[in-house]
């Protein structure tokens, strides 16, 4: 078991009161750059988070999250992956990927039709399901239903068994939500086009803002126009898409179509962290929260702007040779364990 107490020792003198201190720390993690690279586990996360579990000085367990704008799998699954690579139990009251933040809002489209994108097959359908909504479809289905919709993708066979078959023709799309990075961008772009466009119902005469029909909503999960993979240099992320989309959507009809943004660094999903980390806690309002991420677009950004600290890690995204980061944190570290330790420091000292 790793045991590093040097940086710890001289601070701790007035043990009873410090314990208490402790005990009111609280850490917010991203994952890819900070915890794993790719199916890796970076050697100091797993150190890192065997300090808070309770292989500290003081003995006590310090509650934290891991907070991502990953997705494309059910919070279960990806908890289970990621307990596998750091060698430590992630349960998923602790895990909110970049859709689930969507179970705040489900209860408004609980009976209506809505497209979600992202994912492998129907993973994500399943997903939704789960969540709560109760008719969910995909742009494979899509294309099932109608395969001049897009002419330029047959579908594998193991594509057409993940399909469910329905009826565009019939179905008022009412929202589109982009769970996860789309795998096929330029089939995602054409369907995305032809709902929003139609007001809802795909092969439809086009929408104008004059006719009775409610727009339809659309909401992005995750900002990122970039993250940090096994390969040497970043790649594009669903943020890449949202502006494709739009560039697209703008050549067609001279305007951006309105969204919601979900994910870092937004407020709803900062405010959404920090009650599940406070309800993970025992409902404690003094927790002193630390987020510990590797880019400062969204990491920092979220964290600096919910009053949180920021530690910045040079472990993903962010190279400090590169210059200074856009957003500047309350600390930068070389890797997530030097992170909890400086705040542990900072935090407990008499």
């Amino acid at each position: 078991m790793y045991v590093n107490p040097t940086p710890i020792k001289s601070f701790v003198r007035h043990y009873p009161a410090l314990k208490r201190l402790a005990s009111s720390l609280a850490f917010v993690f991203d994952i890819d750059g900070v915890l794993v690279r790719g199916k890796r586990a970076l050697p100091a996360a797993k150190r890192a988070l065997a300090i808070l579990d309770g292989n500290n000085r003081f003995g006590i367990k310090i509650p934290y999250i891991l907070l991502t704008n990953g997705g494309g799998v059910s919070e279960v699954t990806r908890c289970n992956e990621l307990s596998e690579q750091l060698g430590i139990q992630i349960k998923p009251e602790q895990y909110i990927q970049a859709h689930t933040v969507v179970r705040s809002v489900v209860h408004r489209y609980t009976n209506t039709p809505v497209l979600v994108l992202g994912g492998r097959g129907d993973t994500l359908r399943k997903v939704a399901e789960g969540y709560g909504f109760r008719q969910v479809y995909n742009t494979l289905d899509v294309l099932a239903w109608n395969p001049s919709v897009w002419p330029f993708h047959d579908l594998t066979m193991e594509e057409r068994i993940s399909t469910k078959a329905a009826d565009f023709s019939k179905i008022p799309i009412g929202a589109i939500f982009v769970f996860h990075d789309p795998r096929n961008w330029a089939l995602d772009i054409q369907v995305m086009c032809d709902v929003l466009r139609s007001g809802g119902v795909i092969g439809a005469p086009l929408y104008v803002s004059e006719c009775a029909r409610r727009p339809v909503d659309l909401v992005f999960c995750n900002p990122d126009l970039v993250w940090k993979s096994e390969f040497d240099l970043p790649r594009l992320g669903q943020g890449g898409f949202k502006e494709a989309f739009q560039a697209v959507f703008k050549a067609l009809t001279g305007t951006t179509y309105p969204y919601t943004q979900m994910g870092k660094p937004t407020e709803l999903t900062y405010r959404f962290s920090e009650t599940v980390l406070r309800r993970h806690a025992g409902d404690d309002s003094s927790l002193k929260i630390h987020m510990i991420g590797d880019n400062p677009e969204s990491d920092i950004a979220g964290a600096n702007a919910a009053g949180w600290k920021s530690i910045l890690v040079h472990t993903g995204i962010y190279n400090p040779r590169q210059g200074p980061p856009k957003h500047q944190p309350t600390h930068e570290a070389e890797d997530v364990e030097q992170a909890v330790l400086w705040a542990l420091e900072r935090e407990l000292q008499p």
